[in-house]
């Protein structure tokens, strides 16, 4: 998975990752939150989700303490991160100021 997760993030297109856990409450409620980002922004954005139990040296090596956290990355590098669920408008907005 680290391999393949290195090319996936080495991308000149903004990618949104979504750490979280399949019985996470909040992770859930985020998930068509995340659809109508994609919907909207199409190619302009990539979306992944990584499961922290069944990837859990990748949650480790970025830290993942709770789910959901949103880690968007540019060219590989780490632009911006947050903890929790946030609205359509607001992820759209933070996308665009790092693409």
């Amino acid at each position: 998975m680290k391999s393949d997760f290195n090319s996936i993030i080495n991308s000149s297109i903004p990618v949104l990752v979504d750490f979280y856990a399949d019985w996470c409450g909040p992770c859930k409620a985020l998930a068509p939150i995340l659809k109508d980002v994609k919907s909207e922004m199409g190619e302009a954005i990539k979306i992944i989700k990584i499961d922290v139990d069944k990837n859990q040296p990748l949650a480790n090596r970025y830290q993942v303490r709770g789910v959901p956290t949103l880690i968007l990355f540019k060219n590989k590098n780490q632009v911006w991160r947050q903890s929790g669920v946030l609205q359509k408008e607001s992820l759209i907005s933070i996308i665009k100021q790092h693409s």
